[in-house]
């Protein structure tokens, strides 16, 4: 997907930090750039602070499961300038993921960063108020990393969500039907025929 029509290109950003924050760039992409974990804060502080980038909002907070390691997404968004910003930082400790909270620069990340901490059990450190956004404490899993078991890691069994495997995976033993009329299995057209039967009947 391109980057959008006000989005800066993620090479420019990266240079202007890494001349102001030596060290903090660990990569760069056409639509977003990557910086350090533990520099993440100091990154949001001269984007927001800065005259020539503005960002003075952050629009968007959210994380990704690489199975090996998290990313932590923050788009930013100056409204004078009208332009975005998109900031990776990349968490390698997948079994305890911590990373500087950037409440103290964006007051929105307050809920944005307890909705990952809930879900993806990644922890912001600094934040004022970090506990379960939807599900109670306690609760011994995070349903949005890619090795959530639901049932499985409740109960202690072995059990997965849905299906075994996709409908009509395998068409001499479909798991279920899917909606009348679906063109995969070819009832739109029976339909369909049935339907003209029935008109040439009358």
């Amino acid at each position: 997907m391109p980057a959008g029509p006000n989005q800066l290109l993620g090479h420019r950003v990266a240079d202007a930090i890494e001349a102001a924050l030596r060290g903090a760039v660990t990569g760069r992409h056409v639509e977003w750039v990557e910086v350090r974990s533990d520099r993440v804060r100091d990154v949001l502080h001269f984007l927001h602070d800065s005259e020539a980038f503005d960002a003075a909002q952050l629009s968007n907070l959210t994380s990704v499961d690489r199975h090996t390691h998290f990313e932590v997404v923050y788009h930013l968004q100056s409204l004078d300038l009208n332009h975005q910003i998109v900031v990776k930082a990349i968490v390698e400790d997948h079994e305890n993921p911590l990373l500087p909270s950037a409440y103290p620069v964006y007051k929105g990340a307050l809920l944005q960063e307890r909705e990952v901490y809930d879900l993806m059990g990644i922890r912001f450190e600094g934040h004022p108020d970090l506990r379960r956004l939807f599900l109670w404490e306690g609760y011994p899993a995070y349903p949005l990393r890619k090795d959530f078991l639901s049932l499985g890691q409740i109960t202690g069994k072995d059990v997965n969500p849905g299906l075994v495997r996709f409908p009509f995976e395998d068409t001499e033993d479909p798991d279920r039907m899917l909606n009348a009329g679906n063109i995969v299995t070819g009832e739109r057209e029976a339909a369909a025929g049935n339907a003209g039967q029935a008109q040439a009947g009358h």
